[in-house]
Formats: C-alpha cells, sequence, structure tokens
C-alpha cells in the first residue's frame, strides 16, 4: 500500500498553538513528536511508502519531519491553492498505477490503539482489492455532534449523514449501527478515479488537466501543480464528490482509540491529569482549581479558585476560554485577520524552508530578527520597499549578497542593505548561521518582500 498523508488545513480551532505556517498537524504535542511524524510511523509497516500532498509553505516542514525519523522513499504533491480532499486525492492518484492501493490518511489525527488499527488496515485492504472504496468507521463512545456519521449495515454502507443536533447524535449512538466519519479510506488509485469521473466529472478533468500540464515539468519526488491549474479545479471533499454516491463504497467498523484532536476539548483528554483533573505540566501552580487544560512552554501559570478553564501560554499569545466553548476559537483567528495582525499566521519564532527567524521586539517603525539559516542554505534574492536592514553576525560565516557585491560577513561584523536594494543572506559553511536583523522603516510587514530568485520556488 501507498500512504497518501493529507497535510492540508490549518487547524485554527487550536490557536494559539496552530497557525498558518506551522499547523497543528506538524506542532511537537506528543512525546516530541508531531502528528503528522506519528501518521509516518504508524503506517509505515503496512505502507511501502508515504505519498504526501501538501501546501508549498508546509512542504519543508514534512521534509526537516521525514529526515527527522530517518525516512526516505517520499514523494510529494505541492498545492499552490487548496481545493478540499477530492481533487488532492484525484491529483496524487494521477501519479500512480491504476491497482496501486492506496491508504490514504489525513495528517493530523491520533490513534492509539495499534493493534486495532493494524487488523482494520488489513481488512480494507483486502475489500480494497475487491475493487471498492473503503472508509472507516469509527465506533462512538459518546453522542458526539461535531461529526458526520456514516450509518451501516455490516460493512454495506446505507447512508452518509451530516453532522446531527445532540438529540439525533443520541439516536444514532442508542441504534449501534451508526459510526463517526473518520476522514481515512482504502482503495486501488484506478477504482477512485472511475468512480470520480463518474460522478463527478468536472473535477475529475479539470485535475486530469492540472497533472498532465505539470507532467512534465516536475521530477519523480516532486510534483508542483501550477497556481492557475489547481484554481481551475471545483473544491469539493472526497464525500460529497464520491463516496456518498458510489454504489462500490464499503465501512469497516474501527474501535482504534481514535481523535481529530479536532479542539482544545479534545486534546485536553489526551494530556496526563492530576488529583484534581487539572493537566500535569511543570510549569503550573493550582490552589482550589479544579479540571483545567493548562498548555505552557515556558512561563510559570498560577491558578487559583477556578474550575474547567481552558488555558494556553504560548510567548506571544495567552488564550483563556471555558470548557466546552473552545470551538468559537475560530472566531477570534477571523478577529486577528481583521484585524490585520500577524498572529494568526506566524508563532513569535517562525520555522521557513531554509531554518528559523524569532521576532525579539516589533514596535511601530522597527523590527528586531534573531535569523539562524541552517548550513547548505540561502534566502531568496529580494527586495523591500519600506525598510532598511542592518545585519549582525553573531555566528558561523554568512555570505551577504547586495546589489552586485558578494561578500563574507563574520562573528561581530554587520552589513547594511538599504531600502529597495536587491540583496540575499546564504550560508555556504558547516554550521549554522546565527544573526541579529534590525529593520527601520514606516512598514515593517512579513508581505514587504518581492522575490527575484528563490530556491524553493515561492512567489
Amino acid at each position: 500500500m501507498i500512504n497518501i498523508i493529507l497535510c492540508g488545513g490549518n487547524g485554527t480551532r487550536l490557536w494559539p498553538i496552530s497557525r498558518t505556517l506551522m499547523p497543528k498537524q506538524f506542532v511537537k504535542l506528543f512525546k516530541d513528536k508531531s502528528l503528522f511524524q506519528l501518521t509516518v510511523e504508524r503506517n509505515e509497516d503496512v505502507c511501502t511508502k508515504q505519498f504526501i500532498v501538501s501546501n508549498a509553505e508546509q512542504y519543508f516542514l514534512a521534509v526537516d519531519q521525514l529526515e527527522e525519523l530517518g525516512k526516505e522513499n517520499n514523494s510529494f504533491l505541492l498545492e499552490p491553492v487548496g481545493r478540499n480532499t477530492a481533487p488532492a486525492i484525484a491529483l496524487a492518484c494521477f501519479a500512480l498505477n491504476e491497482d496501486d492501493v492506496v491508504l490514504v490518511s489525513p495528517s493530523d489525527h491520533l490513534i492509539k490503539d495499534q493493534q486495532a488499527y493494524k487488523k482494520a488496515l488489513s481488512r480494507a485492504e483486502e475489500l480494497a482489492k475487491e475493487g471498492y472504496l473503503v472508509t472507516f468507521g469509527i465506533e462512538p463512545t459518546f453522542a458526539e455532534t461535531g461529526f458526520g456519521y456514516i450509518e451501516a449495515d455490516g460493512e454495506d454502507v446505507k447512508a452518509f449523514h451530516e453532522k446531527p443536533d445532540q438529540e439525533t447524535a443520541q439516536k444514532y449512538l442508542e441504534a449501534g449501527n451508526y459510526y463517526w466519519n473518520s476522514g481515512m479510506f482504502c482503495f486501488k488509485a484506478g477504482v477512485f478515479l472511475e468512480e470520480l469521473q463518474k460522478y463527478a466529472p468536472e473535477i475529475y478533468e479539470a485535475s486530469k488537466k492540472a497533472y498532465e500540464i505539470t507532467n512534465n515539468k516536475h521530477d519523480s519526488d516532486i510534483i508542483r501543480i501550477t497556481h492557475e491549474a489547481m484554481a481551475a479545479i471545483p473544491e469539493e471533499s472526497i464525500d460529497y464528490a464520491v463516496m456518498e454516491q458510489s454504489s462500490r463504497v464499503k465501512v469497516v467498523a474501527a474501535d482504534i482509540g481514535w481523535s481529530d484532536l479536532g479542539s482544545f476539548d479534545a486534546l485536553a483528554e489526551e494530556f496526563e491529569k492530576d488529583e484534581n483533573g487539572n493537566t500535569k505540566v511543570e510549569n503550573l501552580i493550582s490552589l482550589n482549581a479544579k479540571d483545567n487544560f493548562v498548555y505552557t512552554s515556558e512561563r510559570m501559570v498560577a491558578l487559583t479558585d477556578v474550575d474547567e478553564l481552558i488555558v494556553v501560554d504560548t510567548p506571544d499569545a495567552l488564550l483563556i476560554t471555558k470548557k466546552g466553548n473552545s470551538q468559537q476559537i475560530k472566531k477570534i483567528v477571523k478577529e486577528l485577520k481583521i484585524n490585520g495582525s500577524e498572529l494568526h499566521n506566524i508563532h513569535q519564532t517562525a520555522h521557513r524552508p531554509w531554518g528559523t527567524y524569532t521576532i525579539l521586539e516589533d514596535t511601530p517603525g522597527y523590527k528586531i530578527k534573531r535569523i539562524v539559516v541552517k548550513p547548505g542554505k540561502r534566502l531568496s534574492l529580494q527586495k523591500h520597499f519600506h525598510r532598511n536592514e542592518h545585519w549582525i553576525v553573531v555566528s558561523g560565516t554568512a555570505t551577504v549578497t547586495v546589489g552586485n557585491e558578494v561578500k563574507i560577513v563574520r562573528p561581530n561584523e554587520s552589513t547594511y542593505i538599504k531600502m529597495g536594494e536587491v540583496h540575499r543572506l546564504a550560508n555556504e559553511g558547516k554550521i549554522d548561521v546565527v544573526l541579529i536583523e534590525a529593520q527601520v522603516g514606516e512598514y515593517t510587514g512579513e508581505d514587504d518582500i518581492v522575490r527575484i530568485e528563490d530556491d524553493f520556488e515561492r512567489v
């Protein structure tokens, strides 16, 4: 089997932990591993390779985390814009042989019962080889209103149902033949494309055209779909496009310790608790406080005389809300976007293809960053319209291009880039280059950048 891992989504319901440029699937939440890494590891025994579908901004995060695991034989399909799961899966399937059996798995789910999971995969693979489209139904443990449901008769799917109200969800739970829709699938690549062509021909044709346009422009491991071709594909989920219409669908019931971690309430269930039901974290003092979820990486958090709160402390944002109310967080993210804040998009420390930068201070008129460039990497050849930059090298040896001049800048040396001047920072050495960047100007937003040339093909 080939594991198609879907890495789309920004995980806005887990803000401020999850942000656009570091979504929840890449955040190391469990024993210094991310949900993406856990997805790769649990499927490595049954799948021969990973085929990662991602946007271009998250591609390097996947590459770095696969390298940490020592995983090779990886393929990538990079989407310039998301068009939901049906096109994403179709584009991946066009790159495979029609008889290849694929396991489609989201990158941001948690599965704790590996033995039961492998048993479900084995049965799904058998059905897929017989020509069925297989979905995995999670055996419900309570009347959840946040998931879609699959109504089944044994392994036959009778119907798919939208997210229900509380009364309907309770009826589903009591009936015993309704399952949570997990968003995981197993089928032959060719069978899926046949059914997509039959039930969603516009998506099939547009996806095929997008793949064929790109086909002669990629190497064997990276497929980059063009923006124009991707934008022309109708946006639709695999459920609406195929699964709810096809007569070749089967469901495998799976009691596998599954969670989509779609809210802080769900995440709270996965952390160890103390005798008062509070999250067990080193930096927490609680007095007469019960059943609170606390996530903090650095600062001490003290709670007194409060119950059932969600407290999430990150270096640049603090979230406090009540348990049971965490679905409202998407509205906070929307407000941040309306207000023009970058907090929905970037953490204080941002991971980029070439390394990281940390914002040390950001006030009107200037911004100060700590920049780390990995060995053999370089930033884009670029210019800015609204700011001047001062670079002071702290460690390593930087190769700096300013206009037509290329020079070496060593520790305790500095350079200056005037507004509008074309420049580039590179690390040709064997250790990290660390420098302090002071930006001075009327506007220091991250979108004030014109890329002239870029190793990572960003625009």
